[in-house]
């Protein structure tokens, strides 16, 4: 789950990714690179072999020969304990012949803090034959505090994996909302990123109502933002959003957030059930009374089938 994930955000934002995890080495100039994927797979000796496969090779070059072709492996790792040097060093030593290249930086994402091999040496007596190393980024040790105002997409997403204070955790979690919307336009992106923060910050529903009561109100910070703005039509700024609720009323005001909290609560519960959407659309059609005894009711749901009967019952 986290290698997909992660996969999908590198590929997406290749970037903005080797400026973040790999800053040491990709350089001021790595927005005027040209990046490609290469192939995950790598070529057996011999057929019946099992086959390594990596997480997100990429190559980058660099336009008029600025700078020499350099080849990224980019690893995630969830369990520290779990990670091999000697399977990494594999995938360089591979990838260098397949590419013809001896530029390669292999660079490790740790999404937990733990003890791991940070080098390996291989030799004898009087010399070492083989040395290898790596570019490591340790999610867990990062302080987002630092990086709650990044112009960085990747770090704005990755602000839950990195290290805070109990007592933060709401507004870390708003700060990576308000970095999707704002540094991200596509809505389809949107949509898809929303679910990784939420994956990643892993509200109790206690903190969903916290959230909502305290940054909604305040900052004008609506959960589920983006799937708010793709229903619009429109990307715009929370604060445009507030100010038109203002003037349309209290009461769609009032509707908005219970929406919005109704859907996150919903999506927390029943995650990505093929009925969740055709629920989604019901909503803005409720009046906020029965919005309410909605959310309510979701804290008794069990099953799928618990909230179609109520919403049958309300017809």
């Amino acid at each position: 789950m986290h290698d997909q994930n992660f996969k999908n955000l590198i590929l997406d934002y290749p970037h903005e990714s080797l400026a973040f995890f790999a800053e040491k080495e990709a350089g001021e100039d790595i927005l005027q690179a040209r990046i490609i994927p290469v192939r995950q797979e790598q070529l057996k000796e011999r057929l019946g072999e099992r086959f390594r496969e990596l997480d997100a090779p990429l190559l980058v070059e660099w336009p008029n020969g600025k700078r020499e072709a350099i080849l990224f492996v980019v690893e995630e790792e969830t369990q520290t304990s779990r990670f091999s040097i000697h399977r990494l060093a594999h995938y360089c030593l591979d990838l260098a012949e397949l590419m013809t290249t001896d530029r390669v930086i292999p660079v490790v994402i740790f999404l937990n803090a733990g003890v791991r091999q940070e080098s390996l040496r291989l030799g004898g007596d009087r010399h070492y034959y083989l040395e290898f190393s790596y570019l490591a980024c340790d999610l867990k040790r990062l302080c987002a505090n630092d990086y709650k105002n990044s112009q960085n997409i990747i770090a704005r997403l990755n602000l839950p994996n990195m290290h805070y204070s109990k007592q933060e955790r709401l507004e870390i979690y708003a700060s990576a909302q308000t970095g999707l919307i704002e540094l991200e336009s596509n809505p389809e992106k949107q949509s898809k990123y929303i679910d990784f923060i939420d994956y990643y910050a892993d509200l109790s529903e206690q903190e969903i109502i916290e959230f909502t009561t305290n940054y909604v109100s305040k900052e004008g910070l609506i959960m589920g933002y983006a799937q708010i703005l793709r229903e619009e039509g429109r990307i715009e700024g929370q604060q445009e959003g507030i100010q038109q609720g203002k003037q349309e009323g209290k009461q769609e005001g009032r509707q908005e957030e219970c929406i919005a909290l109704v859907t996150r609560l919903l999506r927390r519960k029943f995650g990505i059930h093929p009925g969740i959407e055709q629920v989604l659309t019901q909503l803005s059609a409720m009046p906020v009374e029965k919005l309410e005894s909605l959310f309510e009711a979701i804290l008794d749901f069990v099953c799928f089938a618990d909230l179609t009967d109520w919403l049958n019952r309300q017809s």
